[in-house]
């Protein structure tokens, strides 16, 4: 209450507080007015405060043992479950039976043992790369541990390793009123740039408490765009990655089944580690496929013929032994994965005679991608004309003794040969991209599973084959003689009449 009969007028306040105020109301209301600026500052400090303290504890959670997203989905299975016929159902994926030889090398780079480098996990699509990431993430409850996926947009890549560290990217603040810019204006490269300088301090922190690092795990980094943003942003993590595995704060772990982003990587690589995951050799595939068998829901005795022949079908890749063991009968789903490989091939590379001009260059890709299968084709032929030398040879010599044939590989074929093969220096990237081939990282490609080499195998030796395939190049080089034509057309010509053509190729 202010008396106004006072030259010096006071506030009251209720309780009895009197506040005095000047005698100028222009002063009051400015004193009034920093006061309240002065506090919603002091406010929005200690907020601002509060929240990047929250960011870090909540990103250090990402790490903390105990649930993880992606090991989540992992685990969480069905339980077995008993049929009318008594037997037991199971629907999961069974390679718990089956440890690779990879298996301790990823444990120890996983829990954070092996330190000082950042890996590359390099192999075909199927053949348990993230199976074996996934496994030793398990056995320490993912403690320290976090993964996430790649995608070709990054902005969806940014959400996703947004989550995988828990991180909003300032999203989630309420500072909104006094910002002039959105924090994703700068595009995704920024926002991530944002989230591993947040991450930097996470690494830093738990280093002090654990002794140890933090290990960030991108898998199938081979989905990101091949082009300059893909590579630019392979680089970019690249980069922290040497940073961080120098310091030993933080482990990055790439997983890949092409070969382009090692292509991309090595060109500025210091600490980068390759871990090559290949197909299992036709007696360990055997023997996973028994193991796999026995956790079917078929309980079917089956022959040790039957488990032979399927795993010569499919090869050694994890994916195809573990759809072959939930068949009813391995062998006819073995034949069956066999035909849907070979149409698919088909549809991809399949040949077409007497092709018009406007696929002129689809069937010159495929032209070529079949000169490299059918190299592929002669080779595994050679192989086996070699093993049934050895063999006629031995039993000569030791009639009536068994011969232990060493397993035959998928034959082998330099990069540089390939191209020469092929004539062409820019189709094995698509075919590597397609899983019609694998390249290794010492570039030695071949066929992308012993599945592929049958299916072109069949294909190769069909009747007319060849001269499908020569009649296609013949066609190829005939449209590429008339784009190369000019015809030229006079007019006004009568009968009789003569014309002189001069062709001048200059000095």
């Amino acid at each position: 209450m202010i008396d106004n009969n006072n030259p010096n007028p006071v506030v009251s306040l209720p309780g009895g507080i009197m506040w005095p105020f000047t005698s100028s109301s222009a002063t009051d209301a400015a004193l009034t007015t920093v006061i309240g600026l002065g506090l919603v500052f002091l406010g929005g400090v200690a907020y601002l405060t509060w929240y990047k303290w929250r960011v870090l504890d909540k990103m250090e959670q990402a790490f903390a043992k105990g649930y993880d997203p992606a090991l989540e989905l992992a685990v969480h299975v069905p339980k077995r479950s008993a049929n009318s016929d008594g037997s037991d159902s199971v629907t999961y994926l069974d390679s718990e039976n089956l440890r690779r030889k990879e298996q301790s090398r990823v444990d120890e780079i996983v829990n954070g043992t092996e330190t000082g480098h950042y890996f590359l996990l390099i192999g075909a699509k199927g053949v348990g790369k993230s199976t074996m990431i996934l496994e030793a993430m398990r056995a320490i409850d993912a403690e320290g541990v976090s993964i996430c996926e790649a995608h070709p947009d990054l902005e969806v890549f940014r959400l996703r390793l947004g989550k995988a560290l828990n991180f909003e990217y300032n999203e989630d603040t309420q500072t909104g009123l006094f910002q002039r810019r959105d924090p994703r204006e700068g595009g995704p490269a920024l926002d991530i740039e944002r989230a591993f300088n947040k991450l930097e301090k996470v690494a830093l922190r738990c280093h002090k408490k654990r002794g140890k690092p933090l290990v960030l795990i991108i898998n199938n980094v081979h989905m990101f765009p091949n082009d300059d943003s893909g590579k630019n942003l392979l680089v970019q993590i690249q980069q922290r990655a040497e940073a961080w595995c120098e310091s030993g704060i933080l482990t990055v772990v790439l997983a890949s089944d092409d070969l382009w982003p090692y292509m991309t990587l090595r060109k500025t690589s210091n600490r980068m580690q390759v871990i090559s995951i290949s197909d299992l050799d036709p007696k360990a595939s055997a023997h996973a496929l028994r193991n796999m068998r026995k956790n079917s829901q078929w309980k079917v005795n089956d022959t040790e013929g039957a488990v032979e022949e399927a795993a010569s079908i499919v090869g050694g890749r994890l994916a195809y032994i573990n759809k072959v063991s939930h068949g009813r009968n391995m062998v006819d789903t073995a034949k069956q994965m066999l035909a849907e490989e070979k149409a698919w091939l088909l549809s991809q590379i399949g040949l077409i005679r007497d092709c018009d001009d406007d696929v002129m260059d689809e069937q010159k890709w495929s032209s070529c991608s079949w000169l490299l299968l059918q190299e592929f084709v002669k080779m595994r032929k050679e192989q086996e004309k070699e093993r049934d030398e050895r063999i006629a040879a031995f039993q000569a010599e030791h009639p009536g003794q068994p011969f232990i044939a060493e397993p035959l590989d998928l034959p082998i074929i330099p990069y540089h040969q390939c191209r020469q093969l092929m004539t062409r220096t820019d189709f094995m990237e698509d075919l590597d991209r397609l899983n019609i081939i694998t390249i290794d990282t010492r570039l030695g490609v071949k066929p992308d599973s012993m599945l592929t080499l049958q299916a072109a195998r069949e294909v190769v030796e069909e009747d007319g084959f060849d001269e499908l395939l020569e009649s296609v190049r013949e066609r190829i080089d005939e449209i590429e003689s008339l784009h190369r034509t000019r015809e030229l057309t006079f007019k006004d010509l009568a009968e009789g009449d003569k014309l002189r053509l001069a062709i001048d190729k200059g000095s």
